[in-house]
This record gives C-alpha cells, structure tokens and sequence, in this order.
C-alpha cells in the first residue's frame, strides 16, 4: 500500500514537471512574438521610407517639371543652354512687334550700271526699302538728280560748293552731325538760308545696327535736332542717312517709327579721303557715266576734287536734259520702281 501511495506521488511528480516545461516552452515562445513584431515593424518602416521616398521623389518630379514649364513660357531665355524644344516653345512676340525683327548689321551697296540705267542694290535690303520708307532712287521716269552732301567734319570748301549751288541755283541736301553744327554754326545757317535741306546724320556717327538700346538709338535722332533747332529755330527735316551706310532691319523700323525717311544713294564714288582724292577727269568721267533718272547722289563735302568739278559737272548733266531736285520732292515709296 505504502508502495503504491509512493510510486503515485512519483507518477503525479512527473506529470507536473511535464506540464511545467511545457508551459514554459509556450511562455517562450509567446515572448518571442513581440520580436516578430518588431521586425515586422521595422519592414513596414522601410516600406513606408521607400513609399516617401517613392513620393519625395515624384513630387521633385513634380517640382522640376514645373520649373521647366515655367523657364519654357517665359519670353526671356535663362542664362544656361536650352533645348531646341524650349525655344520652339518660347513665347514670341506678337507679330510687327519690333523684337522679331532682325538685327543683322548691313552695308548698303549697289551695282553701279552705264548707259543711265538705274543700279540695283544690295539683295538683302531691297524688300526692307519699301515697307520702312528707305530710299536710293527717287523718280526714275524722269531725268531728276536728288544732290546729297555728307558733312561728317568740315575741310574748308562747304562755303565754295554753296558758291557753286547758288550759281546754279541748285538745291541740295547737307546731312550733318551734331558736332559739325555746333562747330559750323555759320554756315549751318546759310546753307538753311540759302534753301537747301539739313538733314540728320547722328549725333555720334555710329553704325546704328550695333545700338540695341532704344534710348540711346533715340539720342543719336534727338541730339542732332535738338543742336539744330537751338541754332536755326527750326525743327530738322525728317531725312537720315546712317552712317557708314551700316543697318538692319531693325534700325530701319525704328528710324521709321522716329517719322523719318531713310536715304540711302544710288552714286557714290571714294571722294572722301582727303590725302587721296580722285583726279578732276576721273572724277567728272565717273560723275557723267553712272548718271541716271531718279539719281540720289552722294559726295562728300571734304573733298578737293568734288568742288573743284561740281560746277562743271552740274552744267553738262543739265545740257543732258536733267533737272536737280530736292528731297522734299521725292515720290512716295509705293511709286519708287526698284530694280
């Protein structure tokens, strides 16, 4: 009896200890759950970090699209490269606008031609002379000469050519600077006397192609008619000759929104270095050959040969059936034939 009351207490023993171990391998397994956990949180924080990095990433997508959108519609292109797409983009200026027209420096030049047929001029600029008032030829169905004086700096002999003028009652247009009116106030003011026209040459005597800024463009107009006027009392005919012959289409269209006209000439000849001047039977052979109807032509004021012939010269053209004109005379530009 006594045995099995032992022998039952060790069987009960037994079972307790297995129920225990039991019940710690489930404790343990219960504290190793949280573990799980964390690391099941640790994978949801990465996921999330990569989803924001994920969305980080599309909003600076977002950002940098419209940056771009907005350095494409802007009318000013930034400081570095851009694509060709961005400039197709570009916004433009509407049409007329004085931003879409070119800049380009231009020389005048044209084809000098015998047998009195007018010249032609330079191919690039001949379809700007009509749409902004710019002119070469004045009327070519007539035998009409327009005679045009260059005053850059006075060499002493502008008083003889008025001389000449005067004797042959022939009226001229003298395009002078600023400075030369301020230093030749004289003679500014018989050539005003004396009817002929004082036209605008600039103040400084730049090419007018390289001004880009409007303002400055607008003094080289203002300057010259502002000295003009304080001597004469007069305001200065709306005639200009660019300097040099240089333009653009640019400057055509702003001398043109400055209510002036444009001239250009269809005779020249090199007459204005002072150390080397043509001979007088080169300069009238030249002078007589290359004369045709509408004829604007150019001599400068500074030269020897130039005074020393213009009498001459001016009597055989008329012996030859034409008539000197001034410029306030010439044909609107819709009646100038271009050749």
């Amino acid at each position: 009896m006594k045995k099995r009351f032992i022998s039952i207490c060790v069987i009960s023993t037994l079972v307790l200890s297995l129920c225990g171990c039991k019940g710690n391998v489930t404790s343990n397994n219960n504290k190793e759950q949280p573990n799980n956990k964390v690391e099941n949180n640790l994978s949801d924080s990465k996921d999330s970090d990569e989803n924001l990095n994920d969305k980080s990433s599309d909003e600076n997508k977002d950002n940098k699209d419209t940056e771009s959108k907005t350095s494409v519609e802007t009318t000013t292109p930034p400081k570095d490269n851009t694509t060709s797409d961005n400039n197709k983009e570009e916004t433009k200026p509407s049409e007329g606008s004085s931003k879409t027209l070119s800049s380009k420096e231009l020389n005048w030049y044209f084809m000098p031609r015998k047998d009195e047929v007018p010249p032609r001029c330079i191919e690039e600029g001949a379809p700007m002379l009509k749409k902004y008032s710019a002119y070469y030829l004045g009327d070519t169905s007539q035998k009409i000469i327009y005679l045009t004086f260059d005053e850059g700096y006075e060499n002493g002999y502008s008083a003889k050519i008025l001389d000449v003028l005067k004797e042959n009652n022939v009226k001229a247009a003298f395009f002078v600077t600023t400075p030369y009116i301020n230093s030749n106030k004289e003679l500014v003011k018989r050539m005003v006397r004396e009817g002929h026209l004082v036209c605008n040459h600039s103040t400084t005597h730049p090419s007018m192609a390289s001004i880009k800024d409007d303002e400055k463009f607008k003094k080289e107009f203002s300057g010259c008619e502002k000295a003009f006027k304080d001597l004469t009392g007069k305001d200065m005919p709306k005639y200009f000759r660019p300097p040099m012959g240089k333009f653009s289409e640019l400057s055509l269209k702003r001398t043109k929104d400055l209510g002036y006209k444009t001239i250009f000439w269809s005779f020249a000849y090199r007459d204005w270095e002072p150390a080397s001047q043509p001979s007088y039977e080169l300069a009238k052979k030249t002078i007589m050959e290359r004369v045709h109807p509408g004829a604007v032509y150019l001599l400068h004021a500074v030269s020897k040969t130039n005074t020393e012939v213009l009498g001459d010269v001016i009597k055989d053209l008329k012996s030859k059936g034409y008539t000197f004109k001034s410029l306030d005379e010439l044909p609107s530009q819709s009646q100038v034939s271009n050749p």
